[in-house]
């Protein structure tokens, strides 16, 4: 009996999934559900108006403001909370556009080959060669500012990466023997690819639209500061942080604390998408 325990041990082992029920997962998985629902329900968190003047200007964090006011008296703590939306929904979108474009770029060369490959390809090197910001700031001066025409430059940022990751994995299933069952039985390419190729070749894309969340807030941020997003006095993450510039000496918590809610939002959210991607193997 003794010399069998390892074995029953390992025969009950929980499956890797239950791995996430940890503290150190549970903790980014509580920040990522409260920055959602400050950018679907900002008035369960506050109810100031972030656009109005409320108290003196540049109050120091207490308990009727917890982080203070800006230089025109809004509660900066409002600002931040209804700026999730701008900046959170935006980064949703922004990896939306990069999923379905770049998967569909993947999908097309990898199931096509041949020259039809190699033109495509060719369009994503190219997406690669240029700096991530320098294309997002170049999409949205075309576009026009504003957070959703942000979201969608940081989301061709991303085109490429989806793109070959999903031409890799449709390359790659393509060759696999139940592939070639199926065009043997007498299916369609149409059907194999549908039914077969997709099926087992999106989840790594999927799982990587995780990994992009937390880039996306990141990016939408830096536009933001840039003065390419949402225009004042919308609250946007990027732009509290840039209003505060000029007041780091004597209020440091107009940039301090918008600031370390986006890393922490940030951190968050790409510590969970490794663990969800890890326990999904």
């Amino acid at each position: 009996m003794t010399a069998l325990a390892p074995e029953t041990t390992a025969l009950v082992a929980p499956p890797r999934w239950r791995s996430l029920a940890r503290p150190g997962i549970l903790v980014p998985a509580l920040v990522v559900l409260i920055a959602l629902a400050c950018a679907l329900a900002p008035g369960l968190f506050t109810a100031q108006s972030p656009t109005e003047t409320v108290a003196a200007s540049l109050q120091a964090p207490s308990a009727a403001h917890w982080f203070g006011t800006d230089a025109t008296g809004r509660d900066v703590f409002a600002r931040v909370v209804h700026g999730a939306s701008q900046s959170i929904i935006g980064a949703l979108v922004a990896v939306l556009v990069g999923l379905v474009v770049g998967s569909a770029i993947g999908v097309a060369a990898g199931a096509a080959g041949g020259v039809v490959d190699d033109v495509l390809m060719r369009f994503v090197d190219v997406l690669l060669a240029i700096p991530g910001l320098l294309l997002s700031l170049s999409v949205v001066i075309l576009l026009g500012f504003g957070t959703t025409n942000a979201a969608i430059a940081v989301g061709v940022t991303s085109i490429a990466v989806f793109a070959r990751l999903a031409r890799s994995q449709v390359v790659s299933v393509r060759v696999s023997e139940f592939v070639e069952a199926a065009y043997g039985s007498g299916s369609t390419a149409a059907g194999v690819l549908f039914r077969h190729i997709l099926p087992n070749s999106l989840t790594p894309v999927l799982a990587l639209a995780a990994l992009q969340l937390g880039s996306a807030i990141l990016q939408i941020s830096t536009l933001g500061f840039l003065g390419y997003g949402a225009p004042p006095p919308t609250p946007e993450w990027g732009l509290l942080i840039a209003e505060g510039r000029d007041y780091v000496a004597t209020a440091w918590w107009l940039t301090v604390l918008p600031g370390a809610v986006v890393a922490v939002v940030v951190l968050a959210t790409n510590r969970l998408s490794h663990a969800i991607q890890g326990g999904a193997e």
